[in-house]
């Protein structure tokens, strides 16, 4: 058999096609890609750490993806019209928690969108007093609630600023049932309402995060905007992943003393409740699996390398990557555990 010119630099070049898979899958993907959050903050933790995740994916398949923050009923709403893979979601456990507490918008995740990949947790979730406050431990708040004194916390219902309080009325509904009575919410918005309402003596506890309410437990005793952490929800595995310099003024053996186990805020009198929160993706049902495999295979490439993950840790992120298949798998596991305690609460089961 004879060649011709054009028929060898034909088999040449699919030979170098098939030599180089990074290319043949990017090429699966679209060019430009719209990553939308279940956030509106341009400086908050989803879109920091969705950029983080956005800039790599743009680097590692030469294509273009940009972060829109949208918030989270437009981010689904996007999601739901696209199943060519343009669009694509990041968020975190927001969107099966806020379906769980019956948040208009908030349909079940797992029946009707395709779960991809965990990417982060962000191990700052936290619960504060403040710095005059009576309340020196997560103890003395469960054995006022037991001793008949109300408790208010104030919180963002719905989602993640809820759960812990939600434990939190479970603990004292195991320790003392009755108890559980005792510890109210006061229900606001954004941190900073939370704040305020701690600050205008509406609420003797407030759920805040380490970010945003570390510079506050820094101020000068007597400072009547101060605060001190009671609680910390991330696992003790997670935290000790965190920087050893911690953030600010609190050092990473700091923050695990406000977690479990040496706070403890138990979940059925044996074992301790934990809450990371974590990020992850999500995908229209239709989508062609074929991108959900080529976007599991980049970031387990991205992950093999390590520079991401000095990259998460710089933002105060605890790398966590699992593939789509395991990431479905944990957080319906991770959603289970959760309904449990808000059915509990609620008198449901």
């Amino acid at each position: 058999m004879t060649f011709t010119r054009r028929t060898l630099l034909a088999v040449v070049s699919a030979a170098a096609l098939l030599a180089q898979p990074l290319a043949s899958y990017a090429q699966e993907l679209p060019r430009n890609v719209r990553m939308v959050i279940g956030s509106q903050s341009t400086g908050g933790d989803t879109y920091q750490n969705s950029a983080i995740i956005a800039d790599a994916l743009s680097e590692h398949l030469g294509i273009n993806v940009k972060v829109d923050a949208v918030g989270a009923s437009a981010a689904f709403k996007a999601l739901d019209r696209d199943k060519r893979g343009t669009t694509i979601m990041i968020f975190h456990d927001q969107s099966y928690l806020g379906n769980l507490y019956g948040v208009e918008g908030y349909d079940d995740p797992f029946a009707n969108y395709a779960i991809g990949p965990t990417v982060a947790i962000n191990p700052g979730n936290a619960y504060l007093v403040g710095s005059d406050s009576p309340y020196q431990s997560m103890e003395d708040i469960l054995k006022a609630a037991e001793a008949g004194e109300q408790v208010r916390v104030a919180i963002q219902p719905g989602g993640v600023s809820e759960i812990g309080f939600s434990a939190l009325k479970n603990a004292a509904r195991v320790r003392a049932p009755g108890s559980e009575a005792n510890i109210v919410p006061v229900n606001t918005g954004s941190q900073s309402d939370k704040n305020q309402a701690m600050w205008d003596d509406l609420a003797d506890v407030i759920n805040g995060s380490i970010q945003a309410n570390e510079q506050f437990t820094q101020l000068p005793e007597g400072d009547s905007k101060g605060m001190r952490f009671v609680w910390i929800t991330a696992r003790p595995e997670t935290l000790q992943q965190a920087p050893e310099a911690g953030m600010g003024g609190t050092t990473r053996d700091d923050m695990l003393k406000y977690a479990a186990p040496e706070t403890s805020v138990t979940f059925d009198g044996s074992e301790d409740f934990t809450f990371d929160k974590e990020f992850f993706f999500l995908f229209n049902k239709e989508m062609d699996p074929a991108i959900i495999a080529q976007i599991d295979q980049a970031l387990t490439e991205i992950f093999e390398k390590g520079e991401i993950q000095e990259r998460q840790k710089e933002a105060f992120f605890i790398p966590n990557f699992l593939p789509s298949a395991e990431a479905k798998a944990h957080l319906e596991k991770k959603r289970e555990t959760y309904r449990t305690i808000i059915d509990q609460i609620s008198g449901e089961s």
